[in-house]
């Protein structure tokens, strides 16, 4: 273990300087802490939620002085709990975790579903500066869903990028899957790599897609992670383990790990469950 990640692993104690209402599901809270201010698009951090537990957050942007944000969707009892706090509320924080997005410049596809647009949208900023000519295609059920669409707007008005979205109720843009969508670019344009984050069925059928079409892909995977250094074992996909191999893995990484993407995960006893 590194003697970075060691000290990245010591737990630290912040406020909660900011929340923000995306809609009606998700928030983005905003915290200061030094270390996690140093991470990258893709990497994650563990909240601690005290009285509870810890669960596993993306960082979904880092800011001057310090500012750090995680977007939360409430879809489970620790997230729940997490939406219930509020501006000078403590938390933990670890991190950062895992491996990142690695930079690409050229012309660079993007591709998510509901939060998954969180990590992307960091990388997405990263992209621009650096000079890449960025697509990104923003999934979700409905035009309420849309995470970071006027930000992201925005920030494409200002480069050479482009921002399409789509909704399956046809309730703004593309009507379908996200998917849906990105097979239709794919036929049409090349692109030196594709980024992307959602659910795993989803990130599943664009792993196919950037086969078929002989695009490199790099997908930023969830798993159940408890210790996030790489010791308990219960993020395993394959040979690798989530929170330290990834969350970020390549097109040659998952088909090493076939047999489980997009099929299986690890429940809270160690068995192999449907994903």
């Amino acid at each position: 273990m590194s003697e970075q990640l060691i000290k990245n692993n010591f737990l630290r104690i912040t406020r909660i300087e900011k929340v923000v209402n995306e809609n009606s599901q998700v928030k983005t809270f905003f915290f200061c802490d030094k270390l996690s201010a140093q991470g990258k698009p893709g990497q994650f951090a563990m909240i601690w939620l005290p009285g509870f537990d810890e669960i596993p957050m993306s960082i979904s942007s880092i800011e001057q002085n310090d500012f750090v944000s995680i977007t939360v969707a409430s879809v489970g009892e620790a997230t729940r709990i997490l939406h219930r706090k509020i501006k000078g509320d403590t938390i933990g924080v670890r991190g950062p975790f895992g491996r990142s997005f690695k930079l690409i410049k050229g012309k660079v596809l993007l591709t998510s579903g509901g939060t998954g647009t969180a990590p992307l949208a960091f990388l997405a900023r990263e992209l621009v500066e650096s000079g890449a000519v960025v697509t990104f295609l923003l999934g979700a059920k409905t035009k309420g869903e849309l995470l970071f669409l006027n930000q992201m707007r925005n920030l494409f008005l200002r480069s050479s990028g482009r921002l399409m979205a789509s909704t399956e109720d046809g309730s703004y843009g593309y009507k379908g899957l996200v998917t849906d969508l990105l097979s239709k670019i794919l036929a049409d344009e090349k692109f030196e790599t594709i980024y992307a984050c959602g659910k795993e069925q989803m990130l599943f059928k664009v792993f196919k897609l950037a086969e078929k079409y002989g695009t490199p892909l790099q997908a930023s995977l969830e798993r159940l992670m408890r210790c996030a250094i790489g010791l308990c074992g219960s993020c395993t996909i394959g040979r690798y383990r989530v929170c330290s191999d990834g969350p970020v893995f390549s097109s040659e990484q998952l088909k090493e790990a076939r047999r489980d993407f997009g099929h299986f995960k690890r429940d809270f006893d160690g068995s192999n469950i449907p994903v």
